[in-house]
């Protein structure tokens, strides 16, 4: 199986605090990757070290056998990495369907294609293409701003998979979600993975979403991985039942 992203023992530290200790894990092809753990005990730290957001002082980052360590967000979004963040990203004064269109052009769009091609950058097949996947038929021309919280968080998830991207890393999805909201969700993010073999990677802190959602799950406490397996495994595990199941 071709692997897609391999993070190799990524340190950070803020002062004299090690925020992520040594962090080492691989991600391959059409897998869904779960990373939980505590509060305080670096997943977010980690992302942004994966993604650009911050330098790592040791480690290394490679995408597709590159070494992308310490790239801009900006350059990782064009070799197909996407993200959400906790707090959503969406545009309120945009609709559904122009939401998605800006996002896909953030991934392909160049200024030349921004100032003289069409309106749409020739992305408004591809973005009812996905609201039609997502299921947000309905909502389509309504304004972002307009919608529920959870409509809101399936927007969010819709635009980071435009425009067919390489890698996603989900910043707790579930977060604020109402069951019903929820399920559609996973549901939803089960499919574009079965479907499409999207690869992507999950932080959250909703342990029943990550364990139902994922193949593979990563705990991390104290900016160490503490665990690594499937979720069955990694829930009979003493050491992670102690740690996060306990609380």
């Amino acid at each position: 199986m071709k692997q897609v992203l391999k993070v190799s023992n990524i340190v950070k530290r803020f002062g004299g605090i090690t925020a992520v200790g040594g962090v080492s894990f691989e991600v391959n092809e059409g897998e869904i990757l779960g990373i939980i753990g505590p509060n305080g005990c670096g997943k977010s730290t980690l992302f942004n070290c994966i993604l650009g957001q911050l330098t790592p002082n040791e480690g290394s980052v490679h995408l597709d056998g590159q070494e992308v360590t310490g790239l801009r967000p900006c350059d990782l979004n064009r070799l197909g990495v996407s993200r959400t963040f906790q707090l959503l990203q969406v545009f309120p004064q945009l609709t559904v369907r122009e939401n998605l269109i800006l996002s896909g052009q953030e991934h392909r769009g160049t200024m030349g294609s921004r100032l003289f091609g069409p309106r749409d950058a020739g992305l408004s097949e591809e973005a009812d293409r996905m609201i039609g996947f997502f299921k947000l038929g309905h909502l389509a021309g309504e304004k972002a701003g307009g919608l529920s919280y959870g409509q809101q968080k399936l927007l969010d998830a819709a635009m980071a998979f435009m425009a067919g991207p390489r890698l996603v890393l989900l910043d707790e999805p579930a977060g604020g979600v109402n069951l019903t909201m929820l399920e559609n969700l996973k549901e939803r993010l089960q499919a574009i993975n079965a479907e499409q073999g999207a690869t992507f990677v999950v932080i959250e802190h909703n342990m029943e979403f990550v364990m139902s959602l994922c193949t593979r799950v990563l705990v991390l406490a104290e900016g160490r991985v503490l665990a690594m397996g499937t979720p069955a495994e990694v829930r009979a595990n003493p050491q992670v039942v102690e740690a996060y199941l306990g609380h």
